[in-house]
């Protein structure tokens, strides 16, 4: 069950379904739902925002509650010893990746450990929260958009390497395909679910996603993954295995998958191609039966006379 569990979480990094949230939620599920679907995209917007504002606000509740409680003491930089110590601290390392989008500097970092402070012990804030507010959003998007161009910027230049490699192909669509071992069996069609064995990582070699790992292969719609995959893989036999280097545009676009998957990131894949299943054909649909014949009658023989009904003259037969 636990492999399967993982395989699972696995494969939402390949699918391309989006997933609903209600900002209105701030249970404990609403926090734990921060594991998004990697290969769909969403632009970034105020839900993602608010999302982390409510995320922020409960760390901050319960690292107060850890301040409070006493314990071995220790302040800010203190390692943790007790489980209530490793428990918060380890939930302020998962706020962090819901903030990565921020990309803030250690000064930066300070003054939300302030405004966290101020908020959780009372304290009469220094700014106008109501005010500034709307500037989260903005500056949110102003730090994704940097980002991005970055991420773009070093994704061209890992593209524009892959395809000068020997036995690379870079397709109409930027792409590139490097065959690492032939295949010989059948090639995927866009309407084919493939059942593949598969590593993901940055450009910078950082792994994010790998089947591997898991020593559990992955099964796909090619309909329900990202462009890169859905043309890469139909290059590929089965028995083959290949690297596909993927522009933005063909995986996350700018708004990445965060924190896994920054936007405008360059995804590199390794696949095997271990199985292609094709759609089962639609139903025949059944034709009318033949309407039958005379009783003895051959096919293709001239009808025999009519059947006279009771009180029914016979029809006058035309003269030979």
């Amino acid at each position: 069950m636990a492999k399967k569990q993982r395989a699972q979480r696995g494969g939402r990094l390949l699918a391309c379904s989006r997933e609903r949230s209600d900002v209105s939620d701030v249970s404990w599920r609403a926090y734990s739902k921060r594991g998004r679907n990697v290969l769909a995209t969403r632009p970034m917007h105020k839900l993602h925002v608010t999302r982390f504002l409510t995320v922020v606000a409960m760390g901050s509740l319960f690292a107060a509650c850890g301040r409070m409680g006493g314990g071995s003491g220790g302040g800010a930089g203190a390692a943790p010893k007790t489980d209530d110590e490793k428990v918060f601290y380890a939930l302020g390392l998962d706020i962090a990746k819901n903030v990565d989008v921020f990309a803030m500097t250690p000064a930066e970092v300070e003054f939300v450990k302030a405004g966290l402070s101020d908020g959780v012990t009372k304290q009469k804030p220094k700014v106008d929260l109501d005010a500034i507010r709307p500037k989260i959003f903005e500056m949110a998007r102003k730090r994704q958009d940097a980002r991005s161009a970055g991420e773009k910027q070093r994704g061209k230049d890992s593209v524009d390497k892959a395809a000068k490699e020997a036995g690379a192909e870079r397709l109409p669509s930027g792409m590139v395909v490097k065959t690492l071992r032939a295949g010989t069996g059948d090639s995927p069609t866009e309407t084919d679910t493939v059942k593949v064995n598969y590593e993901g990582r940055l450009a910078d070699g950082t792994v994010f996603d790998s089947s591997y790992k898991r020593n559990q292969p992955a099964s796909f719609p090619l309909r329900g993954v990202v462009k890169c995959w859905t043309e890469g893989l139909q290059k590929m036999k089965v028995g083959g295995k290949a690297q596909l280097t993927c522009p933005s545009e063909l995986a996350y676009g700018d708004q990445g998958r965060p924190p896994t998957i920054p936007g405008g990131a360059t995804l590199i894949f390794d696949i095997e191609l271990l199985e292609v299943n094709h759609p089962a054909p639609p139903a025949a649909t059944p034709s009318a039966p033949a309407q039958p014949g005379a009783p003895g009658a051959k096919a293709g023989a001239p009808a025999g006379p009519k059947l006279v009904m009771p009180g029914q003259k016979p029809a006058t037969q035309p003269a030979r």
